[in-house]
Parts: C-alpha cells; structure tokens; sequence
C-alpha cells in the first residue's frame, strides 16, 4: 500500500474530523502515515466550532454499534471538562479528580492507565504534575520549549511485546506560545482510530489547551494532532457499518470540499483546506 502524509486544516473541528474519516472510509491505496489535523480559531472561553449533525451522526453510530464510548466520553480521558471551573483555582480540579480516581480506575476501559492520570500523577506517584509543573515554569519566566511538555509514555508499563495494546496512543503533549499571547496545543499520536476515537481526540485537546492557556495566562487559538498512522476503526467495527454515518457526515459537509486522491488538492473555499503529500 502506497503511504502518504494526510493533513486537513479548518476553523470548524467536525468538518476537518469528516474530511480525515472519509478519506479513511473510502476504498483507497494510500494510507494516511502520517494524519496531521489543525483546528484553527479557537477561543479562550468555548469550545470548538463544530457541526450538530456531524457530531450527533458520530455519537449516534458509536451507541448504535456498542463501542461503549461518546465523543465527550473519549474527550475526558484527556481532560475532564466537567470538573473544571475556571474561576475557581485549579487545585481544585485536581483535587476532584484525586477523588474519583479510586472509581474511575475501575473502569475496565482504564486498566492500563488513563490520559489525565498520567498528566497529574505519573508513574509510581512519587513523579510531580506535569501540568502544574508546566503552568509554574512558564508563569515564573521560563519559556523554554522543550520545558512545556508533557509525556504520557511509561517504557516501564508500555514496552510490551504485546501485538496489540490499545493505550496509550497518546504519546505526547506540547503547549507552545505563539507570540502576541496566543498559544497551540498539539498532541502526538502512534495510532488513531478515526471513527471511535478521532473526534473525542480532538475535543479533549481543545479542551485541555484551553485549560493550560487559561492558567498560562495566553489564549488557545490552534489545536494541532499528529498520527503517525491513522486508520479508519478497531474492534469489530466493519467497513460496511460505518456507510450510513458516512452518507450523513458527507451530506453535511460545506460545499465544494474536496479532496485529490494523490498528489496536492485543496478546496476552494478557506473553510477547511486538505492535501495528500508524498
């Protein structure tokens, strides 16, 4: 199978999720190695701007073939936006999710570990909060890149010679300043699933770069997710019963986005821009 890089940019993060999942969704021979989503536009207070139907044809279909999962429920593994309030210190956040860790654990979704665990208490629990680490070093003057970044990789748990392990695929997360107070957030993948995890991804990182711009004191104005593969599902989701979804996301897409199946095409409008590169 041919590879090429996949990369889709756009204000809205459904349309750019649409674009990627039926590129993945029709038969092709170019795999997408790697998938590089932006969402631009961001706003400090809100989150993304995204499609109703789009969002509900996804949320419908991963109810309706029992993965067991939402988009908000894939979102919060990354970042708990419910337990967040923004005009409260952000001890308290933590403090919340220490509480109901014992539950959520439990959960056998989280067996091998679990995203926010990892960012607030890595490892053995002896290791510091990486975000707390992060949102101090930048608020006391060091705005060295490399210092704004968090690992979600354990080599002690996850170097197995297991064929498949399915967490973490989350492997990395940087928050970068932009100038002018404005900050991205990008988030780097070894394999995503575009149909059960690709849009709660997406979401999750919004949601977390808005946190950390919050407490950073910047504003989140770009979302940017890196897969080093991408493919269209897992499980015993097939092909074939993902048609009816898709028939719906292409319906609801803005007109005249388009995608060349090789070399370099972009739509004409500013909406959402694609390419397929070598």
């Amino acid at each position: 199978m041919m590879t090429r890089q996949f990369v889709v940019t756009g204000h809205d993060l459904s349309h750019v999720w649409a674009v990627a999942f039926l590129e993945a969704w029709r038969p092709r021979k170019i795999d997408m190695a790697p998938l590089v989503v932006t969402v631009t536009g961001l706003g400090e207070e809100d989150d993304p701007s995204e499609n109703g139907t789009i969002r509900k044809a996804v949320d419908d279909s991963l109810l309706s073939l029992g993965t067991g999962l939402s988009v908000n429920r894939v979102a919060g593994t990354i970042f708990p936006a419910s337990l967040w309030n923004p005009h409260r210190p952000r001890r308290e956040l933590f403090d919340r999710f220490d509480r109901i860790w014992r539950k959520v654990k439990k959960c056998p979704a989280n067996r091998r570990g679990h995203y926010f665990r990892r960012l607030t208490q890595f490892g053995d629990g002896r290791h510091p909060n990486q975000l707390e680490y992060i949102i101090k070093t930048y608020r006391g003057k060091n705005h060295r890149r490399s210092a704004l970044q968090a690992a979600l990789l354990d080599p002690a748990l996850d170097h197995t010679d297991s064929r498949q392990q399915g967490f973490p695929c989350l492997q990395q997360v940087a928050f970068t300043p932009l100038g002018g107070g404005e900050m991205c957030v990008t988030g780097f993948y070894g394999m995503q699933y575009l149909f059960e995890r690709a849009y709660g991804n997406y979401l999750g990182l919004c949601r977390l770069g808005r946190f950390m711009a919050h407490e950073m004191g910047l504003k989140l104005t770009r979302m940017t997710c890196i897969a080093s593969a991408g493919t269209l599902c897992g499980g015993k989701v097939r092909m074939r019963d993902l048609a009816p979804m898709a028939g719906v996301v292409e319906d609801a897409l803005p007109n005249g986005v388009t995608v060349a199946p090789s070399g370099v095409g972009c739509s004409p409008g500013p909406r959402v821009q694609t390419m397929w590169m070598s």
